[in-house]
Formats: C-alpha cells, structure tokens, sequence
C-alpha cells in the first residue's frame, strides 16, 4: 500500500487524523480552501485562530478540526509567487514538510493535503505539485508514524497534475 495517493474531493468532508489549510500568515480565512474549512469547522474555528500570533510563510501550526471530520488542522502558509527568484520553491517545500512535522506532532497518523498557494497565490500548480511531492516524500521518510498522506484535489485539473507528479513512485 502507498503511503502518499492523490484522490479528488472534498477536503473538508475527508477522513483523516488532520487536514491541512492552505492558510495565510494572519490565519484569517478569506476564500479558497482556507474559507471552505473555516465553513465546514463552524465559527469555534475562525474565533480559536483569532487568538494564535501570526505564522511565518514556510511554517504551520495545528488547532482542532471542530465539526469536521478531522480531529485536526494544521494551518500552513505557503508563499505567494513572485515569479520564483524569492525563495518560493524554498518556502513551499518548508510548508508541507511542516504542516507534516506539526500534525505528527499533534498525534495524526493520516494527513490530507490541499493543494497550497495555488490559488490567489499564483503559485504554478506544475512546479507547485512536484516541490509538494518532493516535500511530503520526505515527511513520510522522516516521520515514520504517519500511515498515510493523501493529496486531496478539488479540481479536474489539479488531480491530474498531482497524479503525474506522483506517477510512478510506487510501482
């Protein structure tokens, strides 16, 4: 069995010990991903993270998951593209390693992962998908705890380009 698969879905109905947000450094969520599991956790969530400091790009922090599914969510911010000179590959890599490190740290055996800062942060959902590949390959070899990690797409499109970044890894 892998431990890292690529399914399409819905983050915030997903089976998993934690679910990553793809967050920004004020934990404030505004849209995307981020507003879709501040909806589905309920108003406790936005109010718990209203009282966390600020987290660095590169970083993650873990609240509980509230009314989701998840026991857990670890918030990870990820950069905003500015055309990849300023450490953005850097920082993305940091991101999903971290958000891995901190759920485990939580407890999570299992981990969903939205794609992070391809949405309003303009990262380039090609090169997004390989440094987040590379990133969580590394977690699992690290963090041997973690059972599984799952790449949870919501869009055609982004399924299909994770699915090819993780194309041939367990065969």
């Amino acid at each position: 069995m892998a431990r890292l698969e690529v399914v399409k879905g819905d983050i915030t109905t997903f089976v998993a010990d934690a679910i990553v947000n793809a967050a920004n450094e004020q934990l404030q969520h505004g849209g995307g991903v981020a507003l879709a599991i501040s909806k589905a956790a309920g108003p406790e969530l936005q109010a718990f993270c209203h009282n966390l400091p600020t987290v660095a790009t590169g970083d993650a922090v873990v609240t509980p998951g509230f009314n989701l599914p998840a026991k857990f969510v670890v918030h990870a911010v990820g950069p905003i593209w500015q055309g990849g000179t300023n450490g953005e590959p850097g920082l993305l890599f940091k991101a999903y390693y971290r958000a891995a490190q901190v759920a485990v740290e939580a407890g999570a055996k299992t981990i969903a992962f939205p794609s992070i800062s391809t949405g309003i942060y303009g990262y380039p959902i090609e090169d997004a998908a390989e440094m987040a590949v590379a990133a969580l390959l590394e977690a699992l070899a690290d963090f041997l705890m973690i059972e599984k990690i799952t790449i949870v797409t919501f869009s055609d499109e982004d399924f299909l380009v994770f699915s090819e970044a993780t194309e041939g890894l367990f065969d």
